[in-house]
């Protein structure tokens, strides 16, 4: 299924960049960076039923890195939570669909995020309640690299693996920069997945943009009898070579030339912007 989901994360890509320049708004690069994950999760992994958003036996997605849920309101509309259209409103004053995703009136969002080292905790709650309520669902929550620096990350994977939340996985968008710098000039995080091995954790480290590697990952995840933690290498604005390794793009909202050449390297002309 890998060409539907590379596919799906081509328009993804191309959702994120119309609705950061439409709105401007922040953080188009680590939109960009997530979109072959988010792609997997919502192509291929996730259960969930966009008729009934509050189906019970959902899995729940957090995307504890909240600032890139333009990628996230990208990818439900793909999947039919609401009109595409809709997303042509990202960031508009009295808009739902807000710059760091908010659950409020949003179907398909099961937390609002932003302020970060919050998500892996609420995740682990989660699945701890599911699991004495006899379900089978599962939770999945995407991080940030630079998030790791959060001491409450941390006390949530002991947590976790503590209490064998087996249903539950993290993902670390691995793009090596934070809002200012690189991550290892901020907090370096090596050796990281011995990290999470070492608080009890089955971790895959994948090429977060190989779709093949990444369904493979979440499909060991889901044999794992302790918590899982995918670790993807990626690149922070993926698709769009100027936008690719620059932490200037955290912040930077593309307009005028930047937003045409970045559509052009998408596939897609300005006049469809």
């Amino acid at each position: 299924m890998s060409s539907e989901t590379e596919a799906l994360a081509l328009r993804l890509r191309r959702h994120v960049v119309r609705m950061c320049s439409a709105g401007g708004s922040s953080h188009v690069g680590s939109g960009l960076s997530i979109a072959d994950i988010v792609a997997l999760l919502y192509g291929e992994v996730l259960r969930v039923d966009p008729a009934n958003p509050d189906w019970a036996d959902r899995d729940r997605f957090i995307l504890s890195k909240g600032h890139a849920g333009a990628c996230i309101y990208a990818a439900l509309a793909e999947s039919a939570f609401f009109p595409v259209a809709q997303l042509a409103a990202h960031y508009r004053n009295g808009s739902n669909l807000s710059g760091h995703v908010s659950h409020k009136n949003v179907p398909g969002v099961e937390l609002s995020t932003g302020s970060l080292g919050h998500g892996l905790g609420v995740g682990a709650g989660m699945a701890m309640q599911l699991r004495r309520m006899g379900g089978r669902q599962r939770v999945f929550v995407l991080l940030s690299d630079g998030e790791c620096d959060e001491g409450s990350n941390w006390e949530a994977a002991l947590f976790a693996a503590h209490h064998r939340l087996a249903k539950l996985c993290a993902i670390v968008d691995y793009n090596k920069l934070q809002s200012l710098a690189p991550v290892e000039d901020t907090l370096a995080l090596e050796p990281f997945a011995d990290k999470w091995r070492a608080f009890g954790w089955t971790v895959d480290h994948v090429d977060g943009h190989d779709h093949r590697a990444l369904g493979a990952a979440f499909h060991a995840a889901s044999q794992s009898d302790r918590p899982a933690c995918i670790i993807a290498d990626t690149i922070k604005g993926r698709g769009v070579s100027f936008m690719e390794h620059q932490v200037l793009w955290h912040y930077r909202s593309p307009q005028g030339a930047e937003l045409e050449a970045a559509l052009l390297e998408l596939g897609c002309g300005y006049a469809n912007a």
